[in-house]
């Protein structure tokens, strides 16, 4: 009885960390940003122009950058240059290992919502009997699919607890099993490794 009140509670730990983290993270890394912006620009504006300085100009500033940033990141012009700016950072030996940490897991995160993912699924994978979670990103097409019995499906089985990386497996449809679960909580299933199981939907 005491060994399974203690499982209980180590489990319900571990869940509230992986809730709070990224919680706080965001805080953390906003709050930084904002007091960075504010200092910047609200000292600058205060001392150099106190008639047009407004309390909260640096957080104005941040929103705009920002705003700037995806702006410029959505067109081609803008990925390129985001390219061109990640291949510098990975030359830079600490800063490329920190960078690519940091990207992994804001990737990991942002792949939650993606519409490439149609739905969740569950497939014997890597044998027969031991089942996974995978990705359905459509229909095999070509020669995948003339070369295969059956209409076969495009499945992604992400790696745990980083998402962002795994196989492309294409699986006879009579063979997949669909969960009711979205995409959101597949993912967070993954991520978590496990630990953060989304409830069964009542039929």
């Amino acid at each position: 009885m005491i060994t399974k009140i203690k499982g209980h509670i180590k489990r319900y730990l571990i869940t509230g960390v992986l809730v709070i983290t990224p919680i706080w993270g965001t805080y953390l890394i906003f709050k930084t940003l904002l007091t960075s912006m504010e200092n910047l620009l609200g000292d600058y504006a205060s001392s150099h122009f106190p008639e047009f300085y407004i309390p909260g100009l640096g957080i104005i500033a941040l929103l705009i950058f920002i705003f700037l940033i995806g702006l410029l990141t959505a067109n081609f012009v803008g990925k390129k240059l985001l390219d061109l700016w990640e291949r510098l950072l990975k030359k830079v030996p600490v800063v490329s290992s920190i960078y690519s940490a940091l990207k992994q897991i804001v990737d990991s995160f942002s792949m939650q919502g993606s519409g490439n993912f149609s739905r969740v699924v569950l497939i014997e994978y890597p044998r027969k009997g031991v089942h996974t979670i995978g990705f359905v990103t459509g229909a095999s097409k070509g020669e995948v699919q003339d070369k295969t019995k059956g209409k076969a499906l495009n499945v992604f089985v992400p790696t745990t607890p980083n998402p962002t990386a795994g196989f492309l497996l294409f699986v006879p449809e009579a063979d997949i099993i669909s969960l009711d679960m979205k995409v959101e909580d597949g993912m967070k299933m993954i991520i978590s490794c496990g630990i953060i199981t989304p409830p069964e939907k009542k039929k």
